[in-house]
C-alpha cells in the first residue's frame, strides 16, 4: 500500500496569503511540516489547557467572586458542555466551508471569549464566558482531526495521531502545574490572560501556516438538514458507531481516572501531594510513550483492530485488578500495588485511542468534519457522566473508580466484537487517494 504522506509539498512561505484557503494537494502528494504537526498538536490540546490550567485557580475565584463553591464549580461544566456541542456544530460547517474559515472564526472567538474571562466580575459572567469559550475551542480539536483525515490515510493517519498523541497527551500534566505557577506571580485572571496569548499565537500560525485541506469539490452544499443527514448516515454504519462507542467509553474510563485520583492516591492512600503529582505524570508518560510505540513500531506492521483489542484487553484485566484490590479480595495492599494498576490501565489508552480515531475516520472520508464532531462529543459527554459517578461513595474507598473503569472497558470491547466484529476482513475505500486498505 503506497504510504499517502510520502509526498512532498512547496513550502508554506512561498505561497501568497491570500492563496492559503485554496486546497492543497490531496493526501497521496503531500505531508506535513513539523510546524503544522505542532499546530494541529497545539489545536488539540486547546481544551485541556482551557480546563487544567483553570484548576489551582479555584478557591481563590470562590474568594474572589464571592460565591459558592459549587456556583464556581460551574465555570468546569460549562466549559466542558461547551466544547461538547460546540463540535457538533463546528464539525458539520468545515465540511461545508472548508476547514480553514470555520477554525479562524473559533480562534478568534475563542481568544475573545478567554479576555472576557479574565475581566470577569462575577460568578455568572464567569460561568457565561467559560461556555462561550468551550464552544469557540471546539474547532480547534474537531477539525485539527478533520485536517488529518484530509491529509492522510490508513497506516499513515494512525502514525500521525500517534505523533498528536505525544502533544496532546502531555497538556494535562503540565497545565495544572503551569497554572499553579502563574498564581505565584498573579492572581487567578492571569491564567485567562496566558490562555488569550495562547489562543492568539495559535490564531496567527493557523492564519499564517494552515492551508486549507479540503477542496471545493469535496464540500457539501446542504444546509443544517443535510448535516445531520451525513450524521444519520454514519450512525448507521454499525462499524463507525462501534469504533466511536469504543474510543467514548475508553475516554470516559480515562475521566474516572483524572477525576478520582487526587482523591485516590491522596486521601484513601495517603500520598503526599508532591507524590501524587509525580505519579500523575509518570501514567501520563507512560501513555505517551505507549502511543509512541504503537505509532512507530505496531502500525504497519499489526493490524489496527489487533492493536485496538490489545489495548482494549489491557484496560480492562487492568481495572479487574484494580477493583479486585480497591476490595480488599488481596488484604491491604497499600499504595504501589494500585499505582501499578493504574499506569497499565493509563497506558493502554495510547493502543486504543489513536486506532479507535482512525478506524472510525476511515470510514468517514466523505464527512470528516461530522464525523469528527461525533467523535469528539461522544467522548466529552461520556467522560462528563463518567466523572461524577466515581465520587458516588464518597472520598473513602477507591471501588467506584474501579466499577466505573471495568463496566467502561467491557461495555468497549463487547462494542469492539460486537459492533466492528474485527474478525471479518473488509476491504474500505480510502477516500481521497482512492486506493484499496486493508487494515
Amino acid at each position: 500500500m503506497t504510504d499517502p504522506g510520502t509526498g512532498t509539498t512547496e513550502p508554506q512561505d512561498s505561497v501568497p496569503i491570500a492563496e492559503r484557503d485554496v486546497a492543497a494537494p490531496p493526501a497521496a502528494s503531500r505531508r506535513t511540516s513539523l510546524l503544522v504537526t505542532l499546530v494541529l498538536g497545539g489545536l488539540t490540546a486547546v481544551p485541556p489547557l482551557s480546563m487544567d490550567m483553570y484548576l489551582p485557580a479555584l478557591p481563590e475565584v470562590t474568594e474572589a467572586l464571592h460565591s459558592p463553591a459549587a456556583t464556581v464549580q460551574l465555570t468546569l461544566t460549562t466549559c466542558l458542555a461547551g466544547m461538547a456541542l460546540g463540535q457538533m456544530v463546528v464539525g458539520p460547517m468545515s465540511d461545508k466551508w472548508g476547514r480553514r474559515r470555520p477554525l479562524l472564526a473559533g480562534m478568534v472567538i475563542y481568544v475573545i471569549a478567554t479576555a472576557l474571562c479574565a475581566l470577569a466580575t462575577d460568578a455568572e459572567l464567569l460561568i457565561a464566558f467559560r461556555l462561550l469559550q468551550g464552544l469557540a475551542g471546539a474547532a480547534g480539536i474537531v477539525i485539527a482531526r478533520a485536517v488529518v483525515r484530509d491529509l492522510y490515510d490508513g497506516v499513515a493517519m494512525a502514525r500521525f495521531f500517534s505523533t498528536l498523541m505525544l502533544i496532546s497527551g502531555v497538556a494535562p500534566v503540565v497545565a495544572p502545574l503551569i497554572g499553579g505557577q502563574i498564581l505565584q506571580v498573579t492572581d487567578w485572571r492571569g491564567v485567562f490572560v496566558v490562555l488569550t496569548v495562547v489562543g492568539v499565537l495559535l490564531t496567527l500560525l493557523v492564519w499564517r501556516r494552515l492551508h486549507e485541506t479540503l477542496p471545493p469539490e469535496r464540500r457539501h452544499s446542504g444546509g443544517l438538514g443535510e448535516a445531520l443527514h451525513t450524521m444519520r448516515g454514519l450512525l448507521a454504519d454499525r462499524a463507525f458507531s462501534g469504533y466511536l462507542i469504543v474510543g467514548a467509553f475508553a475516554f470516559a474510563a480515562l475521566f474516572a481516572y483524572i477525576s478520582a485520583s487526587p482523591f485516590v492516591i491522596q486521601e484513601i492512600y495517603g500520598a503526599s501531594p508532591q507524590t501524587f503529582s509525580l505519579l500523575f505524570g509518570v501514567n501520563s508518560v507512560g501513555l505517551v510513550l505507549v502511543g509512541q510505540v504503537n505509532g512507530k513500531v505496531l502500525v504497519g506492521r499489526v493490524s489496527l483492530d489487533v492493536v485496538l483489542g490489545i489495548g482494549l484487553g489491557l484496560i480492562t484485566a487492568a481495572a479487574t485488578v484494580l477493583l479486585l484490590m480497591a476490595g480488599g479480595v488481596f488484604g491491604d495492599v497499600g499504595l504501589w500495588p494500585m499505582a501499578a494498576g493504574l499506569f497499565v490501565l493509563m497506558s493502554a489508552m495510547g493502543l486504543v485511542m489513536p486506532s479507535a480515531n482512525t478506524k472510525a475516520l476511515l470510514r468517514s472520508g466523505h464527512a470528516a468534519g461530522s464525523a469528527s464532531a461525533l467523535l469528539g462529543t461522544s467522548t466529552f459527554l461520556l467522560g462528563s457522566v463518567a466523572s461524577p459517578l466515581v465520587g458516588i461513595a464518597g472520598e473513602h474507598t477507591a471501588v467506584p473508580m474501579a466499577v466505573v473503569q471495568l463496566s467502561c472497558g467491557v461495555l468497549a470491547l463487547l462494542s469492539f466484537l460486537g459492533m466492528c466484529r474485527p474478525w471479518q476482513r473488509r476491504e474500505e475505500t480510502a477516500t481521497g487517494t482512492g486506493e484499496r486498505t486493508r487494515l
